[in-house]
């Protein structure tokens, strides 16, 4: 009866038109410098994630303290870091310690690697701008309790496909639903971006461990967790992308795995583009 409930009222977000909320828009001038002073391999994939007009969805502005979940190499840091200026802050969140031994091709070294960027997160973005921005580096399961109720922002990018496909073994996405409504404002947001499966995809597949989730499954996760779905948007859609029963994410750009010795297959690829995504904004439920 519970997961019916659930699956009926997701159903009802799916289908509401959220009001717009006021806040930064995509011509914000420091917004476009801080995305426009990167590099050229960074720009270079803008066309497919589109930051000016995915941050100003998530009403990112200078002078907030954001959380980035799996900040990884450090592509949407570099931005965040720039635009957030000396009065904001911004927290490197990444996976618990525990989860990353779960992935099969989890070796001592790359465990090694993963805790060690989580501590140098601070320095890692001092790498990237000298406005004077306060960073930090913890995980969903080690967040300071001083952080409790401070985030403004949390914005999780192509960050739960991972957390879902092992939540039934681990409750990893549990977890990290706890951890960001505890670290969140009362009138905080969590912005999302995450690659889409069709909703007639079977289950198991459309779990995680292929890259994708359901929409559903994405606003059910939230709304369990005590969050309720405010608006989404097409920013990051891409209607080519229809995978199917046997692909997985990465066989797009741009990590085009299993195109290396096939130029015909690499074409395809790169005739679709990067994955299909749905842009979601949640918060807080009263």
């Amino acid at each position: 009866m519970k997961l019916l409930k659930l699956i009926l009222s997701t159903s009802t977000l799916l289908l509401a038109t959220a009001t717009p909320l006021v806040g930064a828009d995509d011509s914000d001038p420091a917004l476009k410098q801080a995305i426009e002073s990167r590099s050229a391999a960074d720009k270079a994939r803008d066309d497919a994630r589109h930051p000016a007009q995915t941050l100003a969805f998530f009403r990112v502005e200078p002078g907030m303290t954001v959380a980035e979940g799996l900040p990884g190499g450090g592509w949407y840091t570099r931005i965040l870091a720039n635009y957030l200026g000396e009065k904001g802050t911004l927290y490197g969140v990444n996976y618990a310690e525990r989860m990353w031994p779960m992935f099969s091709f989890a070796t001592e070294d790359f465990i090694k690697k993963q805790k060690q960027a989580t501590a140098n997160f601070d320095n890692t973005v001092k790498g990237f701008t000298d406005n004077g921005i306060k960073a930090r580096g913890f995980t969903f399961s080690t967040v300071p309790s001083e952080i409790s109720g401070t985030v403004d922002r949390v914005l999780l990018i192509r960050a739960l496909h991972n957390l879902n496909r092992f939540e039934d073994s681990a409750g990893t996405a549990s977890q990290a639903m706890a951890a960001v409504r505890a670290m969140l404002k009362d009138d905080g947001l969590v912005g999302v971006v995450q690659h889409r499966a069709p909703e007639s995809a079977d289950d198991a597949w459309a779990d995680g461990s292929n890259g994708y989730l359901k929409q559903s499954v994405v606003v059910a996760m939230f709304q369990e967790a005590g969050f309720e779905l405010v608006a989404e948007s097409s920013i990051n859609a891409n209607p080519k992308d229809q995978p199917g029963p046997n692909d997985i994410v990465w066989r797009l750009p741009p990590s085009l795995d299993g195109s290396d010795d096939d130029p015909a297959k690499r074409a395809a690829m790169e005739a679709i583009g990067e994955s299909n995504r749905m842009t979601l904004l949640f918060r807080k439920s009263s």
